[in-house]
């Protein structure tokens, strides 16, 4: 059964990566909340949590945007 969930983007930092010179982009996110109808609709069902994710893409999230997040079993 797969989930599908809607974060908004609230931070967006720099860490040290893996190996030499390189760096992890990480955004931390939270469930949406009533900007809109869908969001009121998500908030209903989700709405406690944080979602943090580290990427080697520069700009991959962006501070205030939303983001579908799928789960399902691998």
């Amino acid at each position: 059964m797969a989930v599908r969930c809607k974060f908004k983007c609230i931070e967006v930092s720099k860490r040290v990566g893996w190996g030499e010179n390189k760096v992890l982009y990480a955004a931390t996110m939270t469930p949406v909340t009533c900007d809109s109808e869908e969001n009121k609709k998500f908030f209903a069902a989700t709405p406690a949590g944080k979602f943090e994710v580290s990427t080697v893409v520069v700009d991959l999230f962006e501070i205030g945007k939303e983001y579908y997040i799928d789960i399902s079993p691998a």
